[in-house]
Formats: structure tokens, sequence, C-alpha cells
């Protein structure tokens, strides 16, 4: 597999279009601190990181759905590729959807959320929009 994150992302994406209430995903530090960041954000209901399920461990997310049964993710989407990577400063720092969503940054300080990149004053490679 040449970009884990487009697999996490493309996993949550399928199971939100059929309505299932729980995806597996493969494990990793990268995509546990994503799915925190998701949790935290209220994008998903909760997650399990299973360590000892196969040979890397497996994160179980459970979706999240309003009251109409319509996914809370509307569009969840990569943004930096391993083709071509996308670096922002902190003055570039993109808004998804004039602030109402989020994109996920992977800094020197870690994997946080714009708002969260701006407030420690740090720029970095932009992994997803999510809204």
């Amino acid at each position: 597999m040449t970009d884990p994150i487009a697999d996490y992302l493309t996993r949550v994406r399928n199971a939100l279009m059929t309505h299932h209430r729980i995806v597996e995903i493969p494990s990793s530090k990268l995509k546990k601190r994503i799915t925190e960041i998701l949790y935290e954000q209220g994008y998903i209901d909760k997650y399990k990181f299973d360590d000892e399920a196969g040979p890397q461990g497996v994160i179980k997310v459970a979706l999240k759905y309003d009251s109409n049964n319509d996914p809370v993710i509307k569009e969840i989407s990569r943004v930096s590729t391993p083709g071509i990577r996308r670096y922002v400063s902190v003055d570039e720092m993109p808004r998804v959807i004039n602030g109402l969503g989020i994109a996920i940054i992977s800094t020197s300080k870690g994997v946080m959320t714009d708002k969260q990149a701006k407030q420690n004053n740090v720029g970095g490679e932009v992994l997803c929009q999510v809204y």
C-alpha cells in the first residue's frame, strides 16, 4: 500500500456511504492520532484501539449519524498525496468551508487541526480536510 492515509479515509468514506455503524482500519500512530482528532471534533461517535488484533493492530471506529440517519461527515478528502505534497505556513493555513470544517495538519509539534496549528504558530503538511 503506497498511501495508508488515503486508505484510512477511503474506508471511512465507503462505510459512511453504505451506512455502516462500525469500520475497522489497520492501525498506525498517525491513523490513531487522526482518529483522536475526529473524535475530539465530534465527527465520530467512539473509537477503540485493539493492538492485539492482527500483526499491526486495528482501529475500530463507530461512525456518527444525525437524527435523519445522514452521516455527520459530509466529505473527507486527502489533500497532500505521496506524489504531490502540500505544505503550508501559518499565514497560508486553509479554511475549510469558511471555518465550519477542519483541516488535519502534520506539524513538527505533532498532528493537529488547522486551528490548533494557528494557535501554536506552526505550519506543516495538510493531510486531509473534513466537513
